[in-house]
């Protein structure tokens, strides 16, 4: 089976397991408010989950797969032509060194 498939399918029993450990801690009496502490932790368990399939996916592939709908910085979309390359250009000219001597300013 599929190491990103394993992790996708322990969602839900990761979620029931959390909500079991929390209500046997209040029913034991060692936290007060279940819900207040359940929240934030639903939000921690789902994102390490997320963490954990998203590393899955780049090891699998040998990339990490893009965000939906953003495709990489700098690849071309699939049929689209190659791009020659092309030397790296640039709009800094550089001051010769009279320009700093001119007594009047670089005025003619």
């Amino acid at each position: 089976m599929n190491r990103y498939i394993l992790i996708r399918r322990l969602r839900a029993p990761a979620v029931l397991l959390l909500i079991g450990v929390l209500a046997l801690l209040h029913q034991m009496g060692v936290i007060d408010h279940f819900w207040h502490l359940f929240w934030p932790l639903l939000f921690i368990l789902i994102g390490v989950i997320l963490l954990a399939e998203r590393a899955v996916l780049s090891i699998d592939s040998g990339i990490a797969p893009p965000y939906p709908g953003t495709p990489y910085p700098g690849v071309p979309y699939p049929g689209a032509p190659a791009s020659p390359a092309t030397a790296p250009e640039s709009a800094i000219v550089p001051a010769h060194s009279h320009d700093f001597n001119d007594p009047n300013g670089g005025q003619s």
